[in-house]
C-alpha cells in the first residue's frame, strides 16, 4: 500500500509534535548518569510531556494486536537491548549505552517520534564508534531523501555504512510512517538496493531509525513480549529521526535545541533543500 502525503495542515502539526518530542529528550538528557534507574528516566519524561507540554506519551499502555499493553513512556533500551526496552528499577552505571525512545501525542493528535543514544558515564571505546557510526548511518540515510530517490537509497546507504565498519543492521524492525497514527505506511527499511522501493513524493512523512549491533544481526526477544536482545549479545546502537520530504529535499522535523547537529561526513551530502539547524 502506498503512502498518503500529508497536507500542509498535517505538516504544522506534525512539525509542532516533532520538536515536542526532541525537546522531551533535551529535557531528560542532563538526569542520564551513573546511579539513576531507567524508571525514574521514565517517571520524569512522562511527567515533563504530561505536565509540562500537555502531551500524551504514545507508548504508555500501547498494545497493537499480539502485544500486552506497553508499560512505559519511554522506552529505554540497555546495552544488548536492541529495542523496546521497559524502564523499571535497572541501575544505570557508568560505562552503559542506552537508547531512549520518545513519543509524545499532541492534543490535535499528532506523534512526534525520535530517539537518541546515551553514554553513561565513561563509556567504551567500543561504544562510542558503534554509536557515533549509528549516528551516520541515519544521517547517510536522511541525506537520500528528496523527491525522486526511493526507499531503497535510504537503505542502502545505511547498510553499506554500517557494514563497511564491520557492524550489521537489524531486519526485523524498521523505520515507518508517522502523522496521526503512530505506525503507518511506508515501511522504511534500513538495508536494501538502491533505485527500488516506493518513490519519495513531496508531503511524505516517515521515521528513519537505523538498530546497528555491534556482532551479528539475529535477534532474541525476551519473556516480557517486548524486549529485544543481541542473540549474541553484543551491543547494539540506535537513533532516530522524523523526516519531511519537502518539494526540493528533506526537512528533519525531530530537531530542537539540544539535538546533535549532523555528522561531518554527511554535511557535504545534504542537499541545499534541507532543513537543518546552522
Amino acid at each position: 500500500m502506498a503512502s498518503i502525503p500529508k497536507t500542509s495542515e498535517e505538516i504544522e502539526g506534525m512539525r509542532v509534535a516533532c520538536r515536542l518530542g526532541s525537546e522531551v529528550l533535551d529535557y531528560i538528557t542532563p538526569f542520564v548518569k551513573p546511579g539513576v534507574t531507567t524508571g525514574e528516566l521514565d517517571r520524569l519524561a512522562k511527567d515533563y510531556m504530561i505536565n509540562v507540554q500537555g502531551t500524551v506519551p504514545a507508548t504508555l499502555n500501547y498494545a497493537p494486536p499480539g502485544y500486552p499493553p506497553f508499560p512505559g513512556s519511554i522506552c529505554a533500551s540497555v546495552n544488548d537491548v536492541i529495542c523496546h526496552g521497559i524502564p523499571g528499577d535497572r541501575v544505570l552505571k557508568s560505562g552503559d549505552a542506552l537508547n531512549i525512545d520518545i513519543t509524545p501525542i499532541t492534543k490535535e493528535g499528532f506523534h512526534g517520534d525520535n530517539s537518541r543514544m546515551f553514554l553513561v558515564g565513561e563509556a567504551s571505546i567500543l561504544a562510542k564508534r558503534l554509536s557515533e557510526v549509528t549516528f551516520e548511518c541515519m544521517w547517510l540515510g536522511i541525506a537520500k531523501v528528496k523527491p525522486g530517490n526511493r526507499l531503497g537509497d535510504i537503505g542502502f546507504a545505511i547498510q553499506q555504512h554500517a557494514e563497511k565498519h564491520g557492524y550489521s543492521v537489524v531486519r526485523e524492525f524498521c523505520g515507518h510512517g508517522v502523522g496521526r497514527v503512530f505506525h503507518e505506511e511506508p515501511q522504511v527499511l534500513h538495508y536494501g538496493r538502491p533505485g527500488t522501493g516506493e518513490e519519495l513524493v513531496p508531503g511524505m512523512i516517515f521515521t528513519i531509525e537505523p538498530m546497528i549491533n555491534a556482532g551479528r544481526r539475529e535477534i532474541r526477544e525476551m519473556p516480557d513480549g517486548w524486549t529485544i536482545k543481541t542473540r549474541d549479545r553484543s551491543l547494539s546502537a540506535q537513533w532516530e529521526h522524523t523526516v519531511l520530504v519537502t518539494e526540493t529535499g528533506v526537512e528533519v522535523l525531530t530537531m530542537s535545541a539540544g539535538s546533535p547537529p549532523p555528522p561531518a561526513i554527511v554535511l557535504p551530502l545534504l542537499n541545499q533543500g534541507t532543513a537543518v539547524p546552522a
